[in-house]
């Protein structure tokens, strides 16, 4: 640190960065902004910075950038193609509706589904809605229940998709294989926030049916008829994923093989869709481009997290902690560090999960804690901040679902953040009784 100051004020940047998410500020400028103030703390040089910034390019995040960007190239190839329209309307089709609670059931497997291909909350509803109105609508679905589904049903598609950002990420730090992190951490979460989603919304369709209500208009089934170009897309689609997952699986491939999967799928995709590979390839290459941001803001999160460790800073707040965990112990470390990981820090998911693994790291190391319970800690950390406040992404699929009850998005949203504590408690002690 510059003059010699405590190694605590490394957290500047981190602080600065909290307060700018806060405020609304754009990411990129936010990151920069800690980048360099991170840089002038650590008394980095100007030619130093430059080489920090080539060495980020090679980094873990901005490999997850890259499979950010490539998944929105990949959903670009798959609307093109008109595949996810005609899966997500089989699905609805071949179900038969004829209750709500069965169209509540339905509309919730379905954006699960979506978004764990896709992985992307907001790209993946945005498809689903169009279709989705329309039928939810001739059974009295109304727009709050709708809402409350596509957020919560939604983001646990985050948790469980193998290739999806989150789950790439969690297993990258904790060194986890799929079906252990699926076991210790992606499955359990899911569970509580389906839960608590088909519970919320079935409250809520009781409470709002006859006080608020989809037009007319919305009530007549959108006229969606697949031809055999799309049929065959989509079972090109579906085949190669599921071989190129299987065999992922079964060969234990690292983050990077979601690359090769992304690629290969959507050139198949849109090869069996009738596109050149010039047309697929600028198809998947115009989809990536609306993500370029993101990615650009995963090269600058690498130095950013790198000049506060440098700072000495994760190592001097796990020496100002260690009271309370020689008085509470393990347990006390994995509540209060997933209740700073969902209430102190903001941001984007993936890149909370990295601060909030590299902020506690130390102690992690230190008490030995298992990566499975730490993978489950990490999780809660990055994503049910999005349901406690009434985030861009909560904001977002109400307003997909036409809904203007934003109460209703919140009560899901702490009923289930209730229960996740709840249950991080029960996991804690079980863990340090076994």
């Amino acid at each position: 640190m510059i003059f010699g100051l405590p190694p605590i004020l490394g957290f500047l940047p981190l602080l600065l960065y909290i307060i700018l998410m806060f405020k609304g500020k754009d990411m990129n400028v936010s990151v920069l902004a800690c980048v360099i103030l991170g840089a002038i703390l650590t008394g980095e040089s100007i030619t130093g910075f430059g080489a920090v910034l080539q060495q980020s390019l090679s980094s873990f995040l901005s490999l997850i950038g890259f499979i950010i960007v490539l998944g929105a190239g990949l959903g670009e190839v798959l609307t093109e193609t008109r595949v996810a329209h005609n899966i997500v309307y089989l699905v609805i089709r071949k179900a038969k509706l004829k209750s709500k609670k069965q169209a509540i059931l339905i509309a919730m497997i379905t954006s699960t589904a979506l978004v764990s291909m896709l992985g992307t909350l907001a790209g993946s509803n945005a498809i689903i809605a169009p279709i989705i109105i329309p039928i939810v609508a001739s059974l009295g679905i109304t727009p709050s229940t709708l809402g409350v589904i596509l957020h919560g049903a939604g983001a646990t598609g985050l948790y469980i998709g193998p290739f999806v950002p989150p789950v790439v990420t969690i297993m990258g730090l904790t060194g986890l294989s799929y079906g252990k992190y699926l076991m210790t951490a992606g499955i359990p979460l899911a569970i509580i926030v389906w839960g608590s989603t088909y519970f919320v919304a079935s409250r809520t369709q009781k409470l709002t049916e006859g006080k608020s209500a989809y037009s007319e208009d919305d009530s007549v089934a959108e006229d969606f008829e697949a031809t055999p170009q799309i049929k065959r897309a989509t079972y090109a689609f579906i085949i190669t994923m599921a071989i190129m997952l299987g065999y992922g699986i079964m060969s234990k491939a690292g983050a990077s093989y979601a690359i090769v999967v992304m690629l290969a799928t959507a050139l198949v995709t849109g090869f069996a869709a009738g596109m050149s590979f010039d047309e697929s390839l600028k198809t998947l290459v115009k989809g990536s481009s609306k993500m370029y941001w993101m990615f650009f803001m995963f090269v600058l999160f690498d130095p950013f997290l790198n000049y506060v460790a440098k700072s000495g800073a994760f190592n001097a707040i796990a020496a100002y902690m260690q009271p309370l965990i020689d008085k509470g112990g393990e347990v006390a470390f994995l509540m209060v560090s997933t209740f700073i990981g969902v209430f102190g820090i903001s941001g984007a998911g993936v890149a909370q999960a990295k601060m909030t693994h590299d902020l506690f790291l130390p102690l992690v190391q230190s008490m030995n804690i298992d990566m499975s319970i730490w993978a489950l800690v990490v999780l809660v950390s990055c994503q049910v901040t999005f349901f406690v406040t009434p985030t861009v992404d909560m904001v977002g699929q109400m307003g997909l679902a036409r809904s203007k009850d934003i109460k209703a998005m919140l009560k899901n949203g702490w009923v289930l953040t209730v229960i996740t504590f709840a249950y991080v408690l029960i996991r804690s002690i079980l863990y340090t009784m076994s």
